[in-house]
């Protein structure tokens, strides 16, 4: 992560954080623009994700039943499913949600930049 990248909003909503959650499709997005060769990791998704598990007060989040139902229940027209399930992790956990994603940002009240 480039902290300096976020903006002031951002870095309050992630500082005296002591844990950051990671949805499961985000790093599968992450791994189709790898495969796509529209993003340069410097290793394989495989190994990317087990680096991250070894960040201590980082969890990858499986996208589970609950997840996939909130994402349909969104009041939210918007028909990417990968931005639906982030939306909906971050609303079902009630957490600060950081994307680059102008729809994300306009939808969600507790999404930064």
């Amino acid at each position: 992560m480039q902290p300096e990248r976020l903006t002031r909003e951002g870095r309050t909503a992630l500082s005296g954080e002591s844990q950051l959650l990671v949805s499961s499709i985000s790093l599968w997005e992450i791994a189709l623009k790898h495969q796509k060769g529209r993003l340069e990791l410097g290793t394989s998704p495989r190994e990317l994700v087990g680096r991250l598990k070894t960040i201590a007060g980082l969890q990858i989040l499986d996208v589970d039943l609950e997840t996939w139902l909130g994402s349909l229940e969104l009041a939210w027209d918007h028909s990417d499913p990968a931005d639906r399930v982030v939306v909906a992790t971050a609303s079902l956990r009630d957490c600060a949600l950081l994307t680059s994603d102008a729809k994300m940002l306009e939808f969600y009240p507790r999404a930064f930049f």
